[in-house]
């Protein structure tokens, strides 16, 4: 008998090795030494865990802001990005050259945790920790979102069975129940089956939590005030009369406040090098504005000299949104933007297939880079400086990261090489020089990419001729009608937040690199009056996302320790 093979080394350790054999600091002391809060100014949750109290934040107030930094990134391709771990990098390189920042981030789904994207706390020596807790439950912010949501719907069949004294009609009830996790089986349904003590009958449907609209309350408000303010806008559905019924003619915006209370407040947990992340909201970018709080965001600025933020998938997606939304909502301004790229996915993005992305194609690397070209050309509409960030995979050779800077280069963009996956903040530390100097000459003139008075069907026109390169917007007339109708009743002037897919600048996801001419088809316009956008639903995208065939669910697992096994 052969004596047993033994198993060939590792070459390499995953990101939760990497995490889970870091020593981490108190919070309290990451608070104290980096932010200079008091313990009084904490709630903990654990020794490496807390949010920042409402009288903490509230004192806050009043401090001048920082600088805010902007990481977005290409079209996102299965080749991977890195963009919250180049946001991670860079908040520890920019700490480690001297300049006092914060990092701010999403809160991770469940969905994509147990699907395929992957969670949302970086990767590699670029890492938030306890990255265990903050992709599994964390402090339990969107388990509130979610049954601050599900009360809502509770009450709004509790209304129907006893009286319906607001005249809701059943069939034109909007407001959807969320759950956080992937399952396409809740897409489309029928409630209140069973008979008379089972409610009235109705179609209903699913969203995942993080496309909720009290995901993008809660995401917006500035203070507990407008926290109530914004959930007691939210449209629920129409009277059999056709009148618009909000969630504060039902009652239930005290009591869904209550449930969002402890949530509301922003966490602080640390990176590898123990610098500050605040990570608080989760939206997707797909399929709502797909960036962290402004409470967090506004704590940061007042907290640090810098804050890097980003915004979800690509920049035509999260880094719009984050312009045309949140700063707008906001009233905050960037002062730079830091654009993500990599080797082997603008290879991808020129035809290159992912078993073959480890062989130097400088060809595929220029026909996939005009993907990079219009994401730089869209960013600099928005008047920022932008610097790229080329995050270097093993594969890469010399002779294509020479020709991805000359093409960054020959468009005007200083392009800086980043080995943060291996090194830290350390492998960061020229994109984090370059960076620091265009915030500090400020270059920036921010404005939005469309006036506020300019219609709902020509709002989303512009963001796709402009940003999408499209030749159109095509829909129905009852779409037309639809946008018509809600610009005649007061909400003409919100912002528009396009829900489609995030492989593309089109709305087909298998039409890489920069298509133009194509045409994008407008599904469904839903209102988010709480929110303050309109959402404009294109293409095949999904509120409610279905997990792959191999889930990642399949890999994760407990050992006999309790330690989280196979999450990344």
């Amino acid at each position: 008998m052969n004596a047993p093979t033994a198993p060939a080394p590792k070459t390499f350790l995953s990101d939760i090795e990497i995490a889970q054999a870091a020593t981490l600091r108190p919070i309290t002391t990451v608070a104290r030494d980096a932010l200079g809060l008091a313990p009084d100014d904490l709630i903990p949750y654990g020794h490496t865990k807390a949010k920042l109290s409402y009288a903490a934040v509230n004192r806050l107030a009043g401090r001048p802001e920082g600088k805010l930094i902007l990481v977005t990134a290409i079209s996102p391709t299965p080749a991977g990005e890195g963009k919250t771990t180049t946001t991670i990098g860079l908040g520890d390189a920019l700490n480690r050259i001297g300049r006092k920042t914060v990092i701010c981030l999403r809160e991770p789904s469940l969905g994509p945790v147990f699907g395929q994207k992957g969670g949302a706390t970086g990767g590699g020596h670029a890492q938030v920790v306890p990255m265990e807790d903050i992709n599994l439950h964390f402090t339990g912010d969107l388990h509130a979102i979610t049954a601050a949501n599900n009360l809502l719907a509770a009450m709004i069949d509790n209304h129907l069975q006893w009286g319906n004294a607001l005249d809701l009609d059943p069939r034109r009830i909007t407001w959807r129940r969320a759950m956080d996790m992937n399952d396409r089986a809740l897409r489309q349904m029928v409630v209140g089956l069973g008979g008379p003590a089972a409610g009235v009958p109705r179609e209903d449907a699913f969203d995942i939590t993080v496309a909720s609209e009290v995901m993008a309350v809660f995401c917006l408000a500035t203070d507990l005030a407008d926290l109530r303010r914004r959930l007691g806008d939210m449209v629920i559905g129409e009277t059999r009369a056709r009148a618009r019924v909000r969630v504060r003619d039902l009652g239930a915006d005290g009591a869904m406040t209550a449930l969002l209370r402890d949530a509301f407040q922003p966490n602080l947990v640390q990176t590898l090098e123990h610098n500050p992340a605040l990570i608080h909201g989760g939206p997707f970018a797909n399929i709502a504005h797909g960036c962290n709080s402004v409470m967090a965001t506004k704590a940061g600025l007042r907290l640090g000299d810098y804050v890097v933020t980003e915004a979800g998938f690509g920049a035509d997606l999260g880094a719009e949104k984050f312009f045309d939304i949140k700063c707008r909502s906001a009233g905050i301004a960037p002062s730079c933007a830091v654009l993500v790229a990599t080797v082997r996915a603008l290879k991808m993005h020129g035809g290159v297939a992912r078993e073959a992305l480890a062989q130097e194609n400088l060809a595929a690397l220029q026909a996939g880079f005009t993907n990079l070209e219009r994401h730089l050309a869209n960013l600099k509409r928005f008047g920022i400086p932008v610097v790229i960030a080329v995050n270097r995979f093993h594969t890469d050779t010399e002779a294509e990261l020479a020709e991805l800077a000359g093409l960054c280069r020959a468009r005007g963009a200083e392009a800086h090489v980043c080995e943060h996956w291996g090194k830290g903040g350390a492998g960061a530390e020229p994109l984090a020089r370059a960076v620091a100097a265009l915030c500090d000459q400020g270059q920036a003139r921010f404005a939005p990419l469309y006036p506020e008075t300019l219609g709902l069907w020509d709002k989303a026109r512009l963001i796709a001729q402009t940003i999408y390169g499209a030749a159109d917007l095509v829909a129905d007339d009852s779409i037309r009608r639809r946008m018509a109708k809600l610009e005649k009743d007061g909400f003409g002037h919100l912002p528009v937040c396009i829900a489609k897919t995030q492989y593309s600048f089109s709305t087909d996801p298998t039409l890489r690199g920069a298509p133009s001419g194509h045409m994008v088809p407008v599904r469904e316009v839903r209102l988010s009056a709480g929110a303050g956008f309109v959402v404009v639903v294109c293409g095949d995208i999904m509120t409610m996302p279905g997990l792959p065939r191999q889930p990642a669910a399949l890999s994760i697992g407990v050992d006999p320790d309790g330690r989280i096994t196979g999450l990344f």
